[in-house]
């Protein structure tokens, strides 16, 4: 789905259905309330959110998985078939069957879907992994998580405040706080979030373009995105310098059919510009259509490394390099 654009305001609409999201959040209340069911036999980190779609939990998941020897992902593979516990394989599954997050954290690491996560658990410990780190599920109470972080859009905050369908948020800030051992902003503070999860611990981070993404500067570009919130996307291309002759925003999970492809390549071909999307675009492009579609990768910066590995420590603290 993309984010209607009154999550982001008050105003007539969000008050009209701001008793749906009141009954929403009764029911976020009541989840959260439930004790873990599971104690994994090794760590888990969970990276999650309180709003739905484009706060940057994949990135934060992979950069916090490199510092950590041995960590395996576990998903529950949104928009995938696969029931699992199932070990991602890049070269041989596709995001209809595992979903594209997955694809995108198994070139990294090791990843495991299911849907029922205490068995991915299980089946990650089994096959050696020193920790889990989890890119989704923080409002899923099945299993116990030894450290929550909480991401929030620098950018968009909690939006208006409101529970869906009225606004953006999956439980009450509240509610969602109470679970989480640390903070972290992604992007410039625009919203006083620090003083809104107060006294939670903050760690402040943002994405950057690869390296590789400067030969953009100055070139005409037609770019496409199907994430959270595209116009992120369209922004760094604009950073970066690129001539961003046409922009074209599509829904999160997005499945591109082929005939959007070719559109989309002729389109970058009448401009003589470069056609480019974001990596968990890429993998839900057709195969066959690949090989003239540009990705720009993004990094995670941290303001405070030292404090991230603090963060961490408590859980992990027995290992190494902690």
């Amino acid at each position: 789905m993309r984010a209607p654009t009154f999550w982001y305001r008050h105003g007539l609409i969000s008050t009209l259905l701001a008793p749906f999201g009141w009954i929403w959040a009764v029911g976020a209340r009541r989840r959260a309330a439930k004790p873990p069911m599971h104690r994994s036999p090794i760590p888990v980190v969970c990276i999650g959110n309180i709003t739905a779609g484009g706060a940057g939990k994949t990135p934060i998941a992979l950069s916090i998985a490199q510092l950590i020897p041995g960590a395996h992902f576990l998903s529950k593979g949104y928009g995938g078939s696969e029931v699992g516990p199932l070990r991602v394989d890049p070269q041989r599954h596709s995001y209809q069957q595992v979903g594209d997050e997955p694809l995108l954290l198994a070139e990294m690491a090791p990843c495991w879907v299911a849907k029922n996560r205490i068995d991915g658990a299980e089946a990650a410990a089994a096959a050696g992994a020193s920790c889990l780190v989890m890119d989704d599920g923080f409002q899923d109470p099945s299993l116990e998580k030894d450290i929550s972080i909480l991401v929030v859009d620098g950018g968009s905050g909690f939006g208006n405040g409101h529970c869906m369908p009225a606004g953006p948020l999956r439980e009450p800030v509240e509610v969602g706080l109470k679970r989480a051992d640390v903070v972290v902003i992604l992007g410039e503070d625009r919203h006083g979030i620090a003083s809104l999860v107060a006294p939670k611990p903050v760690l402040r981070a943002w994405l950057e373009p690869e390296a590789e993404a400067s030969v953009l500067s100055g070139r005409k570009v037609v770019a496409f995105a199907g994430i959270g919130r595209p116009a992120k996307f369209f922004h760094t291309l604009d950073h970066l310098g690129a001539n961003l002759v046409e922009a074209y925003a599509f829904p999160d999970h997005y499945p591109f059919h082929p005939q959007e492809i070719h559109e989309l390549t002729v389109a970058a071909q009448n401009h003589a510009a470069f056609l480019v999307t974001t990596g968990k675009d890429f993998v839900r492009v057709p195969v066959g259509q690949r090989d003239h579609i540009g990705v720009v990768q993004m990094d995670v910066a941290w303001e405070d490394e030292k404090a991230l590995l603090d963060a961490l420590a408590p859980a992990l603290g027995h290992m190494p390099h902690l």
